[in-house]
């Protein structure tokens, strides 16, 4: 455990594939494509959350049969290609489709993004299991913070390129060409992790013999474990944000001027909050308090959507992304580690499908928030995300680190 060699391609493939999916930003850049192309408010929050994504009942699929596997290699790799390929075809249609057939383009737009975030539901199962099984807890910590630190980096210089491109290249051509090149350096870091050394699983589980017997075995094991139920709810309603955040930046459009240059600097300094913050997140998770991360993620949430109501200026709005960046690889660190101290290791995959499974239904909080902007105001969707925000920081208090 702990090779070096490992831990340098884990860091590399966080890079790379933060460099290209910061192409399509939920919060930034996804919502000013579908909007380019005639989508409203909830097609915003729809696609939105298929970036996000991962196929909810997927994950628990996907576990049914890795709790059987003593390798996980080969089954990843598949995951990879199929995520590259829907990412350079949206590219592809943009391109070719975009200026003439709007509606069409919108399509082929959900369903590469489908793809994309449907395999990333098998993907998450087994680079959890991977990564459980190369690093020890402590340095597990370490080189994720690692990795989410030169993953902020790779977003900062890809917001700050994006922007550029956008700024220089008419649309809808620019928008293609970022999806087009970043699939092709999401393939090195695909390349990368794609040829981590993983050894072999000696304590696995006996594959249930049908797909239902296995969700009674999880609904089960989920009733009769307190520590994962409070997890799953801490984390599912940490999401809350996700009601309110793609929409500050349209909101944030009827305010001020959002140009190439505009957009280029929020993004950078959401990916700068994003980038050191795994200082802070690093140090936090080698000395085990996984637990007191997630309470300052969901602080930072609280004050970010709680700033949008007083927003008029450029620097509020790089301020609330700041926040936000920093959070989110906050809770991607947190909720991780939280799961794998708590599972046996025999059911790891299992408890990583429960927890993703379950959560995962936040990613879809976006298409709510649509709905609800829809028929509200900005106002009254600030105040619901704040509320369940407060609820999911009562809940962070009861988390157990082991």
């Amino acid at each position: 455990m702990n090779k070096k060699l490992n831990h340098y391609k884990n860091v590399i493939h966080g890079f790379f594939v933060s460099i290209a999916t910061t192409i399509a930003e939920a919060n930034t850049i996804l919502p000013l494509i579908v909007s380019y192309f005639g989508g409203g408010a909830i097609l915003v929050g729809f696609f939105s959350s298929l970036l996000r994504g991962g196929a909810i009942l997927v994950q628990l699929y996907a576990a049914f049969y890795a709790q059987g596997y003593s390798h996980m290699q080969k089954y990843m790799r598949r995951v990879f290609l199929a995520r590259f390929l829907a990412w350079f075809f949206i590219g592809i249609f943009i391109i070719f489709l975009g200026d003439d057939y709007h509606n069409l383009t919108l399509l082929c737009l959900g369903i590469g993004l489908f793809i994309f975030s449907f395999s990333a539901g098998f993907g998450a199962i087994y680079f959890k299991e991977i990564l459980a099984k190369i690093f020890t807890k402590e340095y597990r910590g370490k080189s994720m913070a690692v990795r989410q630190f030169f993953s902020g980096f790779g977003a900062l210089l890809s917001g700050a390129t994006a922007g550029y491109i956008i700024e220089v290249y008419e649309e809808p051509f620019s928008f293609g060409i970022l999806f087009i090149v970043s699939a092709l350096l999401m393939g090195f870091g695909f390349w990368a992790f794609g040829t981590i050394e993983e050894p072999i699983k000696q304590n696995i589980s006996k594959k249930e013999k049908s797909f239902k017997e296995f969700l009674s075995n999880a609904k089960k094991l989920l009733k009769n474990d307190k520590k994962l139920q409070i997890q799953i709810t801490t984390f599912l309603l940490s999401y809350a944000y996700l009601f309110s955040l793609p929409f500050i930046i349209v909101d944030a459009s009827s305010k001020i001027d959002l140009n190439g240059a505009a957009i280029a600097s929020i993004i950078t300094i959401q990916m700068v909050g994003a980038m050191f913050s795994n200082i802070l997140w690093g140090k936090l998770s080698s000395n085990k308090q996984n637990k007191l991360i997630s309470n300052i993620i969901i602080i930072f949430h609280i004050i970010s959507i709680s700033l949008a109501f007083i927003a008029s200026n450029i620097y509020v709005y790089m301020f609330i992304f700041f926040l936000s960046g920093a959070a989110m690889d906050g809770y991607r660190l947190a909720s991780m580690n939280l799961l794998i101290n708590i599972a046996p290791e025999d059911k790891r995959p299992v408890y990583s499908a429960i927890q993703s499974n379950i959560t995962s239904f936040g990613i879809f909080f976006s298409l709510i928030g649509g709905f609800i902007l829809h028929f509200t105001s900005y106002e009254f969707l600030y105040t619901f995300t704040i509320f369940l925000l407060i609820i999911a920081f009562i809940y962070s208090l009861k988390l157990s680190e082991n």
